[in-house]
Order: structure tokens, then C-alpha cells, then sequence
């Protein structure tokens, strides 16, 4: 088998996992690399955008720093998203779609410019035209959410859906904004905007290197997921899901759903 079909076979058993709603075995050590992994996520991302999806921006992983060193890596890693993954704010999300969710809590950016090449941070600012308060609903296509870097990598990292609240031009107050995650108005993780990288615009300055070094652009009004604020936190059908960004008057807002499941 060539390399082309053996990565194109990978995307292909992760893509029909995602539509099945089953989980798989992790892939076997050694099975590709992790620039073969980015090969095999661009392709399962093609076979969604051959069905009618469209291209919606990039979410950013391991932006946290104990979290890069606890998988023995030095820089962050990414994934795409595309406008089948966006669930309405306000709304029901049905779980159904998922094999085990977990919601993250982030902040969520909007471009104002194309992202083309490297920025520093004074650029990045520049390039946003607004931010928001959102959550990620991350899911697994491997079995017990288990996987090695080059698996999850491959499988767009985890990335399933996203929820994006109001947008804001409040950017002054995002280096340290508290961060709540609530079911049913009950904290389950409590964090701050600090975690991700020090600083959430700091994922805009990442995010166009990675870009960069793939020989992609990102267009005007696209979305940046900027990374996890709080560890994930399991998703269970039933309950209602509130994420609040920051207080007073740097308040970013919240963003919510209630997550249910169709019956079959």
C-alpha cells in the first residue's frame, strides 16, 4: 500500500467513526508520524468539505503549558473547523451526534483581515474584529478517549462542536478573566483566560505560525477557537450548560445550551 492510501485509509476509518457514532481502536505505534498525522486530519477535513461543508477557521490545542509538557511536545497543535460543527447559542445540542462529549471552556476570536503569515503579538491584535465567549465540545473518535499525540492530531483534535456566544471588541480585559463552566448552574470548572498561553491573543500570534509553516491562509471572518481555559469536563445528555468569560464591566458575556438526546 502506498503512503497516500494508508493515510487516506486512516481518514477514512476515523471519518466513518465520526458519522457512525463509534469509537475505534487507537492506531498502532509507530502507524505514521505527526506530519503524516496532519496529512491524514486534512484529508478526513476534505471528505467533510466534498460532502457540502463548508471551511469555517482553526482551533488551537495543548495551549496550555503543563499540558505541552505532560505530552512531551514544545509547541501547540491544531485542527479545522468547518460551519457542520457550529451549534446555535441558546440552544439544544443533541448529543446523539457524539460518542462520549466533553465541553471545554474558551474565548473564541473573529478575523477582521487575512491571517497570511507570521504576526507578533501587536499584528495579532490588529487582525481581530471581535472576541466571544464559547465552548468546545471535544469527542474522541478512539475508544475511552484514549490516544497517543500523532492519533489525536490526526483525528482534527478531538474537535466536534463549537458554541460561540456574543460578540465584543472587550479585549483589554482577556489576560486574566475569570473563566466559569457550570451545569445546571453548579461550577464544574473554574479557571482563568491566563491559562491559555499567558494570554488568549498569544493564540493568534501561534496560530499564524502554524498556519505559516503549513502554507495556509486563513481569510477574513474566520473563527479562532484560542484553546481551553479549565480542563474538559465529561458531557452528559439533560443538562443546561452555561460558560461565563470574565466580570463587571470587562465582562465578556456567557455563552450557553442545553445538551439533550434524540431518542432512536
Amino acid at each position: 500500500m502506498s503512503v497516500r492510501s494508508h493515510l487516506e485509509e486512516a481518514a477514512a476509518l476515523l471519518d466513518d467513526a465520526a458519522r457512525s457514532q463509534r469509537g475505534i481502536e487507537q492506531f498502532a505505534p509507530g502507524h505514521f508520524t505527526l506530519d503524516e498525522a496532519y496529512l491524514v486530519q486534512r484529508a478526513l477535513i476534505r471528505r467533510r468539505i466534498e460532502r457540502g461543508e463548508r471551511p469555517k477557521g482553526i482551533k488551537l490545542g495543548f495551549t496550555s503549558r503543563a499540558k505541552m509538557i505532560q505530552m512531551g511536545v514544545d509547541s501547540l497543535i491544531w485542527g479545522l473547523l468547518t460551519d457542520a460543527m457550529i451549534e446555535e447559542d441558546g440552544g439544544a445540542v443533541d448529543l446523539g451526534r457524539y460518542i462520549h462529549p466533553r465541553v471545554e471552556p474558551e474565548v473564541c476570536f473573529l478575523t477582521r483581515k487575512a491571517i497570511d503569515g507570521p504576526l507578533t503579538a501587536l499584528e495579532a491584535a490588529d487582525c481581530i474584529e471581535a472576541v466571544a465567549p464559547a465552548v468546545e465540545i471535544i469527542d474522541s473518535r478512539y475508544r475511552e478517549f484514549r490516544f497517543s499525540l500523532e492519533d489525536v492530531v490526526a483525528d482534527n483534535c478531538s474537535s466536534a462542536g463549537l458554541v460561540v456566544g456574543m460578540w465584543s471588541r472587550k479585549l483589554d480585559g482577556l489576560g486574566n478573566a475569570g473563566v466559569r463552566l457550570q451545569f445546571d448552574g453548579r461550577d464544574v470548572q473554574v479557571g482563568s483566560t491566563g491559562a491559555i498561553l499567558g494570554h488568549p491573543l498569544r493564540s493568534i500570534v501561534q496560530a499564524s505560525k502554524l498556519l505559516h509553516g503549513a502554507q495556509m491562509a486563513l481569510p477574513a471572518g474566520s473563527l479562532i477557537m484560542a484553546g481551553a481555559a479549565t480542563a474538559a469536563e465529561a458531557l452528559p445528555a439533560g443538562v443546561h450548560v452555561r460558560c461565563q468569560v470574565g466580570s463587571g464591566a470587562a465582562s465578556l458575556g456567557c455563552v450557553e445550551f442545553h445538551a439533550t438526546k434524540e431518542l432512536p
